[in-house]
């Protein structure tokens, strides 16, 4: 795939990535062949049925003490038990240029939900499977509490988890779990109905986070290849839901170097994030890892001083936020709302 742009930094063209009939089939399960499943689990995914489970690089890093992730840092989310998990890994009704996840695979409809009470201890069984060989090398005591703990969750692994209809029930039974002391959900902004009924049913997460790439419908299309009528008026209709959500939001804007970096999208960005009222801003730099090598260079790629540059240029134009937080070598920058009720941080690990 390549992206045209003209003088003034602007996509002009982007050529669609070409999928086989086999995986055009878009609103049938049967594409999630073993084969499929096969090359995730060899990307070291655990798999209960199509629900998936991850042990992320930083996972690792803390198993072997060599640092935690952002999200303990920012906000206290325990790293070393961290779940991360995927009710629908191959579905999603985004197909984004900067994921870098197989996106070529992703379907629109998932089969009939798994049972969440399944899922999760499913998924837990299968990730203590993963963590067995830490015991060869790393320090016994840190890999007894990533098998045995599980204090964070982060639904965020692949896919899109809004799709999942039983995504309520799945996050009240993880909150009752004993040991639970975070619940994480990111979504691409195209299901507001599922936050409504989240909501409704009084099964929010303890962070809610939403993706941002794009202040306006045009790039917008051109970088998240929407597959949903009406994406646009979806995503729109998410943001204005954030200021009376009812739990802790955070707007997770990526970077990607020479396409949503313009000086006019910080105009505009400002504005569009101003209006959310969001408790946090994430500026993140884009990272080229996994698929999207296959999709855009590692020119795309800022590094953290560039990001924190644009970060700094979009406070200018937003009277509402303040500078909170940086991680150097996770390339992101945290925002937060002077008006927000609440505390960064969650639970103070230090």
């Amino acid at each position: 795939m390549s992206v045209k742009k003209n003088k003034k930094n602007k996509i002009t063209k982007i050529k669609s990535v070409k999928i086989s009939a086999k995986t055009r089939n878009k609103n049938q399960s049967s594409f999630v062949s073993e084969v499929l499943i096969s090359d995730f689990k060899h990307k070291k995914y655990g798999f209960f049925k199509e629900a998936s489970v991850q042990i992320c690089e930083w996972n690792k890093n803390a198993i072997r003490g060599k640092g935690v992730c952002y999200k303990q840092d920012f906000y206290g989310a325990d790293t070393i038990s961290c779940h991360q998990i995927a009710p629908t890994t191959f579905w999603c009704n985004n197909s984004c240029l900067f994921c870098w996840r197989p996106k070529e695979y992703m379907g629109i409809t998932p089969p009939d939900p798994i049972d969440p009470n399944e899922m999760i201890e499913g998924l837990i069984r299968e990730r203590k499977k993963l963590l067995t060989g830490f015991y060869g090398y790393a320090n016994k005591e840190r890999v007894d509490s990533a098998m045995n703990n599980a204090h964070h969750f982060a639904i965020s692994l692949s896919g899109e988890p809004t799709l999942y209809k039983k995504l309520p029930e799945l996050i009240k039974l993880l909150k009752k779990k004993p040991t639970t002391e975070t619940v994480f959900l990111v979504t691409n902004g195209q299901n507001p109905s599922m936050l409504a009924k989240l909501k409704k049913t009084k099964s929010l997460p303890t962070q809610l986070y939403i993706s941002m790439v794009s202040p306006n419908e045009t790039l917008f299309k051109a970088i998240t290849c929407n597959r949903e009528k009406n994406g646009w008026v979806k995503y729109k209709k998410t943001l204005s839901m954030v200021k009376t959500i009812g739990t802790r939001t955070v707007i997770r804007l990526t970077i990607i170097k020479g396409l949503n970096d313009s000086k006019e999208m910080i105009e505009e960005f400002a504005k569009l994030l101003e209006k959310t009222k969001s408790d946090f801003i994430e500026i993140k730099s884009y990272m080229w890892l996994g698929d999207s090598r296959k999709r855009l260079s590692s020119e795309n790629s800022p590094s953290f001083e560039y990001t924190k540059n644009f970060a700094t240029q979009l406070l200018k134009k937003m009277s509402s936020y303040k500078f909170e937080n940086e991680k150097i070598n996770s390339k992101i920058v945290l925002l937060k709302n002077k008006n927000s009720k609440h505390k960064t941080k969650i639970i103070n690990r230090n």
